[in-house]
């Protein structure tokens, strides 16, 4: 029995140091052999750390990734009169990478990476764990470099320790097509918008390459000693700002030449844009406007300058403004000022989004002129046609009745009938069949010549009386009807050869139908 146990120890410590060697020999260094940047040969190790890199050659995705971790290693490396032998550690607190390059002779350098907190330390990791990691890890890095925003973290000096490919793209771009470390800086973080702390910062800025301008809202943040920055995109901000400006810029130019007032007021009625037609009109000064006074002491300031109706007393202004205001604001309102001055104003009101309201003086005196101008041209042409003693009416030329004087309406009656087919059925009523009218109704049916007509036809009251045809401009016509006269005491005449009699005043080139 004593013998067996001592052979299950002896084949169990043996078993242990098996495994221990085993365990040693898994663990390789991770060390690099580069022949004039080329690399030649690497462990397992490094070469999976190689893969796992961004970049086009082996020797950038080395240079890089030690550049984020040793900021002086990429600077070292690529120098030829470096020493034989170079250490460099990482700057922290506690050192996690150290690099060890030794040259070779004939351009051969190798490369030793170690880790002294994970060094012969024998972690193994449980491999669900490790691919869960891995996993992760692939989703963020897949992510930040699908991005198109650009994102990096640099130190206090300002070199660039990480960055995703958007960062990469816009370097290779402002390089030449190169990637090189240390990583050029296209957006300077050193100007920043306030002193303080960066976190939340954020500012626009530009960078010009290929001949664009790309335009990015950069927002910075302080992560333990380092920066990190995130810069979106802005080039559509910045186009659609540009374009409102400009809209603005074209609204304010034609505000500017509107002989319109144009005054605007926010929804606390206070006065947010006017143009120059507006101190025109009202007289107001261009400080007081400027001062973006309220609706009430704008109206105040009117009524000083004597440039609204004269009230009969404050308190009734007052209601008048606001019933104004309430109205404006409400929907479209229009009301006429007839200022002390002689001058007619219309004032318009119209609610504006967000609660605004806008009001527009136009100055109408002229329009009020002319039409009252227009009005009595008018009264005094219908007052001429009353005074006449013959009967006259006007038609247009598709047969509506235009116009008539008081003798047309005593002689015919009502002059409510629309069209000229009315009136002569009314005439006809009146005064009966006739020979004269019925040379009338072929005359209004025929082409209107150019020279006047005119001929004679039974009255309403029995007797005869003369009527005129002239044509007017536009395919309206003028037919006039003369003072009825006593029949003739003659024998009347076949109707074949009955001519209408020669009336007092008629010309001799017009001609008689009858």
């Amino acid at each position: 029995m004593l013998a067996l146990t001592a052979i299950w120890a002896i084949d169990r410590r043996r078993r242990w140091v098996g495994s221990a060697l085993r365990l040693d020999r898994d663990i390789e260094p991770i060390v690099f052999l580069f022949r004039d940047r080329h690399l030649i040969d690497a462990t397992a190790p490094a070469r999976a750390l190689l893969s796992a890199l961004p970049g086009d050659s082996e020797w950038q995705r080395l240079s890089g990734w030690l550049s984020m971790r040793l900021p002086d290693a990429a600077a070292i490396l690529s120098d030829p009169d470096r020493p034989p032998r170079v250490e460099l550690a990482e700057q922290s607190k506690d050192p996690q990478l150290r690099l060890l390059a030794e040259d070779l002779a004939d351009g051969i350098l190798r490369i030793t990476l170690t880790d002294p907190n994970a060094e012969n330390a024998g972690i193994v990791v449980d491999s669900l764990s490790f691919a869960a990691m891995e996993h992760e890890l692939e989703i963020l890095r897949s992510t930040m470099d699908h991005s198109p925003m650009l994102a990096w973290r640099q130190d206090r000096n300002g070199n660039v320790t990480w960055a995703n490919s958007a960062y990469l793209d816009l370097a290779e771009a402002k390089s030449g097509g190169e990637t090189v470390w240390p990583l050029p800086q296209p957006i300077d973080l050193s100007a920043r918008p306030a002193p303080g702390p960066a976190n939340g910062a954020s500012r626009r800025v530009q960078v010009e390459y290929d001949g664009h301008v790309r335009w990015y809202d950069c927002h910075i943040h302080e992560v333990a000693d380092q920066t990190v920055a995130i810069a979106l995109p802005a080039d559509a901000a910045v186009r659609a700002e540009r374009s409102l400006r400009e809209f603005v810029q074209t609204l304010t130019k034609t505000f500017a030449d509107l002989p319109i007032g144009l005054a605007i007021f926010d929804r606390d009625r206070n006065l947010q844009l006017f143009n120059p037609a507006l101190i025109d009109l009202t007289g107001l000064a261009t400080g007081f406007l400027t001062a973006r006074p309220t609706l009430y002491a704008f109206l105040d300031r009117l009524r000083e300058a004597r440039m609204v109706p004269e009230p009969k007393d404050y308190r009734s202004w007052r209601n008048q403004m606001n019933s104004l205001e309430a109205a404006a604001a409400s929907g479209h309102h229009v009301e006429i000022w007839s200022l002390p001055g002689g001058q007619t104003y219309r004032v318009t009101g119209r609610p504006h989004p967000d609660g605004a309201v806008a009001f527009l003086f136009e100055d109408i005196t002229s329009e009020i002129s002319l039409t009252r101008k227009f009005r009595a041209d008018l009264s005094l042409g219908a007052e001429v046609l009353d005074a006449l003693e013959d009967a006259v009416a006007v038609f247009g030329g598709n047969g509506d009745l235009l116009t008539s004087n008081r003798r047309y309406l005593e002689l015919w009656g009502s002059t409510s009938r629309p069209t000229l087919d009315d009136h002569i059925a009314g005439w006809l009523a009146a005064s009966g069949q006739s020979p004269g009218l019925t040379a009338l109704r072929e005359a209004l049916n025929a082409a209107l010549p150019d020279e006047p007509l005119r001929g004679a036809m039974a009255g309403p009251s029995g007797g005869l009386m003369s009527w005129g045809l002239r044509p007017l401009s536009g395919g309206r016509v003028l037919i006039s009807f003369a003072n009825a006269m006593p029949a003739p005491v003659a024998p009347r005449l076949p109707q074949s050869a009955e001519v209408a009699p020669k009336l007092p005043g008629d010309p001799p080139a017009q001609r008689a139908i009858g």
